[in-house]
């Protein structure tokens, strides 16, 4: 079966508060996104990448993706206005019947452990999503004041959410709406069922300053600089 991999990286500075995109922000003298396509090239030797990146990012990506241990098995496509379109644009690039991951390339320390697990779940299934349980204590607001939720039954969302290419490609055909929030929202919208599966809680999203102290902190553990 055919692998790609679409990783998504269009993200900006803002919370990060730099001027430079979050996704190419050092980590141990390399970019936060190399470490991600790393992970997807080393996970399996015949998966290929869909890089999708901002149009005024594209040349320091192309940079980046050539100093990849297989850069011939990237290829790198301008995103789009918002996660939905830019995901559609890296979609539209696959023709093959395959399975398809959808990465956050700012999820620099998922391993290909993980990418693995969603592989095979997604052959069985039709769809993989990677999640881990809630630990802390959670309230939803409502109109009348706010409530306690089970925790138990909260579960963390993340990627790469994997999907056989003929379900994630249909779903991406629809229209787009503010309530797809991530791949697995806009393919449910089919009618489809979706499947979880576990995963890491080290599989964090670069967001704010803390975080990329904890990556470097992760990432010296497992003494794969």
């Amino acid at each position: 079966m055919k692998k790609y991999a679409v990783i998504v990286a269009g993200g900006s500075g803002s919370r990060m508060g730099t001027q430079v995109p979050k996704q190419f922000l050092m980590l141990y003298n390399r970019p936060v996104l190399w470490y991600s396509l790393r992970a997807f090239l080393d996970a399996y030797e015949d998966l290929e990448i869909v890089l999708v990146l901002p149009e005024e990012h594209m040349e320091t990506g192309k940079k980046l993706l050539a100093s990849t241990q297989a850069p011939h098995r990237i290829r790198a496509v301008a995103g789009g206005a918002t996660r939905f379109h830019s995901v559609k644009k890296g979609l539209d690039s696959i023709s093959d019947r395959s399975i398809i991951f959808v990465h956050d390339g700012v999820r620099c320390l998922v391993t290909p452990t993980l990418i693995r697990r969603c592989f095979e779940k997604a052959l069985e299934t039709g769809n993989a999503i990677p999640a881990i349980r809630c630990v802390d204590s959670v309230r939803v607001e409502m109109s009348d004041g706010n409530r306690p939720l089970d925790r138990d039954t909260i579960r963390i969302i993340q990627t790469p959410q994997t999907f056989s290419s003929e379900l994630i490609q249909l779903a991406f055909g629809q229209p787009y709406d503010e309530s797809f929030t991530d791949e697995a929202v806009v393919v449910e919208k089919t009618g489809a069922s979706i499947h979880l599966v576990e995963g890491e809680p080290t599989n964090i999203k670069i967001t704010r300053p803390i975080d990329l102290v904890i990556a470097e902190k992760i990432l010296g553990e497992r003494s794969v600089l």
